[in-house]
């Protein structure tokens, strides 16, 4: 399957710090996104194996189902090219000398993945200038491409 550019259109921003404060600048923002379901995900998987969509779609939930049930443990586990799955929560401050309580004091435990920086670059992409779709009822408020500049550019 052959790459299609990655589409985005240039919005106006005011920025509020940095060496650009107080000034309006253009910011390229991603477009044209559409999400896969898993159960097509699960399919397009199925295409090139032995399996079928459902087995596929079976194993995957049942490797995250244990993944998590691991990480619930304390452990860490190394989640193949995607990175690793890490058990993480917040702290609320204590001061010293107080009793800490972890019932009150800690919240929010969780299954963090710390992505692979190898997996998640993405090599060999190439970008395409659209226009922005209008919102219901405003104006379009991006500016058209540069007509004398090529809007698709590679990397």
């Amino acid at each position: 399957m052959a790459n299609k550019p990655l589409q985005f259109v240039l919005v106006e921003r005011k920025m509020n710090f940095g060496a650009n404060a107080g000034k309006i600048v253009q910011v390229a923002k991603p477009t044209g996104r559409h999400r896969v379901s898993f159960r097509s995900f699960c399919e397009r998987v199925a295409k090139s194996t032995t399996f079928n969509r459902q087995e596929v779609e079976a194993v995957l939930n049942y490797a995250t189902e244990i993944a998590r049930d691991i990480v619930a443990n304390g452990d860490i586990v190394e989640f193949g090219d995607l990175g690793t799955l890490n058990p993480s929560f917040k702290s609320k401050v204590v001061p010293k000398g107080e009793t800490f309580n972890v019932q009150k004091h800690i919240e929010k435990p969780v299954v963090r993945l710390s992505p692979s920086k190898k997996y998640f670059t993405l090599t060999d992409v190439t970008y395409e200038q659209t226009t922005a779709k209008p919102k219901k009822g405003t104006k379009p408020s991006v500016p058209k491409p540069n007509e004398d500049e090529d809007p698709v550019v590679g990397i």
